[in-house]
């Protein structure tokens, strides 16, 4: 993989990210790891609307290589998880169904599509200002025994092998999210 196929496959799944209904509107972010290059999203822009020659390359330092936009405002949370996790793709989703649990601190079970049934809930990270080295922080470490956490009062952050794996785990976690939804709703209603 080079440089140019690593932009080409961001806005691929920037694309597929946004018409699964995943990052409405400007958010959501995502990036994916080539050796010691990190290619991520733009800011501000549209992950539905994103060009190749918007995608910010960066060093693991956060040093700016090239790209026409300015990074996304998470780039330090996508850092944090390379610098601690052997990933090559993260996927940061506003989706429905998931927001709507870390908005309501109710937790998300764990299904058996989410690897070993270690724990019966995915983990839910401690609220924190988005865009700050707290929860950079915050994200880095969870990330460490974890695939996929919810972040709370603000969304979801999945890792793959490669972005397709991470973007794919994201979409499985916002259609647990509303299968469980949906089933509570269904449990209380009488018929």
């Amino acid at each position: 993989m080079n440089h140019t196929s690593l932009t080409s496959e961001i806005c691929e799944i920037a694309h597929y990210l946004y018409n699964k209904g995943l990052t409405p509107g400007k958010s959501g972010n995502i990036s994916a790891r080539f050796q010691d290059t990190v290619a991520i999203t733009p800011r501000g822009v549209s992950l539905g609307q994103v060009r190749e020659d918007e995608i910010v390359l960066l060093n693991m330092e956060g040093d700016i290589l090239a790209g026409g936009a300015n990074p996304s405002s998470e780039l330090h949370l996508h850092l944090e998880v390379y610098k601690n996790k052997n990933v090559q793709g993260i996927v940061h989703t506003h989706s429905a169904y998931a927001t709507g649990f870390a908005m309501s601190g109710k937790k998300i079970e764990r299904l058996e599509g989410f690897g070993e049934l270690k724990m019966p809930f995915l983990k839910m990270v401690d609220y924190a200002q988005p865009g700050t080295m707290k929860l950079a922080q915050l994200v880095g470490k969870a990330l460490k025994e974890e695939d996929v956490i919810i972040l709370e009062r603000h969304g979801v952050v999945a890792t793959g092998e490669n972005l397709t794996e991470a973007a794919l785990l994201a979409e499985f976690v916002e259609e647990t999210a509303k299968i469980q939804f949906i089933s509570r709703v269904l449990s209380n209603m009488e018929f």
